[in-house]
């Protein structure tokens, strides 16, 4: 006992006569709280934060009411989820309420048929009978409660023929984004097109003749060249002038009051200055998304981390603007020759939306086909995956969302 206490004595005279003043004491180690953004959104001032002053009531409540669902949940969304299935031609059921019991929270269209050259607006035209579905569809879903989100494929202004630039001349690529901006040889054309979009959206009602609220994301995955309005073929400017005619156009000059406005690239960005190089400003933006299927293309964990890395950079985004996160597309396709993924929904996706705290509104996959699927049927191998993917406790089918059209008292 008492030569630990002398061994002790001795450790303690030369520690404290190492430190001089070559060698001095370390600075005593100060921990810094994390910083704690506080949540600013309310009822009252909430249309400060969106594109549209003059928003309807419903769309003001749709950007509320995703705002906050972040805290708690993500809801789940599938495109054409009501008219494309795997392994069936036609359904009374959506494939996720085949797999779960329950219709999913998103439902996701395109403009691409409804703008189309040849939908001449006849019963008997087959583009035309696609506007009638895709209506329809956005229409029940809102009946049931689920939220609509469009994109738009687009097809280039000179023959309309892709809007893949795969398919296109060197000319055509580097030249149809940029006709389409004010004072461009195609403007009025872009305009036009614009306007079948204001009249469809305009026409989508509920019960009560209320108008339907939408997302809309336009020009998206532009990060990328594979579509006419990708990075290759204009300048971030020329990007940002588009796009914030497009939100003009519609708001301003043809009235239309039933869309939240989404800025959703591709995965090419990890920081958020390289984000918002292409940001056309928060006037003309509500949610901040991001595509992603290359991190989860059999990265396992490793893409996982990595594409949470990403949405953790567009949550803080969105917590310090005031907007929605969400990771607008997503998945892993399932083919004859391309077997599933263990854990892929359950394990790597969920890890993705949900790790270090981040706050994401919703996650879309993309449409089930009759050759291959990115949502389980229910006798694939993997169906057990997403159904407790679906059933995690920030999850949300429609059976799960809050009311997402009225403002809470």
């Amino acid at each position: 006992m008492k030569t630990k206490k002398i061994a002790a004595i001795l450790l303690g005279f030369l520690l404290l006569t190492a430190c001089s003043k070559d060698d001095p004491a370390p600075a005593p180690v100060v921990v810094v709280p994390p910083v704690v953004i506080p949540d600013v959104l309310t009822t009252t001032n909430v249309k400060t934060y969106m594109v549209d002053p003059n928003a309807t009531a419903e769309t003001v409540a749709l950007f509320y009411n995703l705002k906050k669902l972040a805290k708690t949940k993500f809801a789940i969304g599938q495109q054409d989820a009501f008219n494309s299935f795997y392994n069936n031609g036609s359904s009374a059921q959506s494939d996720i309420k085949k797999t779960t019991g329950y219709d999913p929270a998103i439902l996701g269209s395109d403009f691409m048929f409804i703008t189309d050259k040849s939908n001449n607006g006849q019963a008997n035209n087959w583009f035309y009978q696609q506007e009638v579905i895709i209506t329809n569809n956005a229409k029940e879903a809102y009946n049931k409660g689920i939220i609509n989100i469009f994109c738009w494929h687009l097809r280039e202004p000179n023959k309309e023929e892709s809007f893949y630039t795969s398919e296109m001349t060197d000319a055509v690529k580097t030249s149809a984004f940029k006709s389409i901006l004010p004072g461009g040889a195609n403007n009025a054309w872009y305009k036009t097109k614009l306007d079948k979009v204001a009249s469809v959206v305009s026409n989508l009602k509920g019960s009560n003749d209320e108008l339907i609220p939408i997302i809309f994301r336009p020009f998206h995955e532009f990060d990328g060249s594979w579509f006419w309005w990708g990075a290759n073929y204009c300048t971030p400017e020329e990007y940002k002038a588009a796009y914030q005619f497009t939100v003009d156009y519609l708001k301003n000059t043809k009235g239309v009051h039933n869309i939240l406005y989404a800025f959703s690239p591709d995965n090419s960005y990890s920081t958020s200055t390289n984000y918002l190089s292409r940001y056309p400003g928060d006037a003309y933006v509500d949610v901040l998304g991001m595509d992603n299927y290359g991190d989860f293309n059999n990265q396992g964990q490793t893409g996982s981390d990595r594409a949470n890395a990403k949405l953790k950079m567009i949550a803080d985004l969105a917590t310090t603007k005031v907007k929605i996160a969400a990771l607008t597309e997503t998945g892993y396709q399932v083919t004859a020759t391309v077997p599933p993924i263990t854990g892929w929904f359950s394990s790597y996706l969920y890890n993705a939306l949900t790790a270090n705290n981040i706050e994401i509104s919703f996650v879309m996959f993309w449409n089930n086909t009759t050759s291959g699927y990115w949502v389980p049927t229910p006798s694939e191998s993997n169906v057990q995956d997403f159904k407790t993917f679906a059933t995690k406790s920030k999850s949300a089918l429609v059976n799960t969302l809050p009311k997402m059209y009225t403002l809470p008292n």
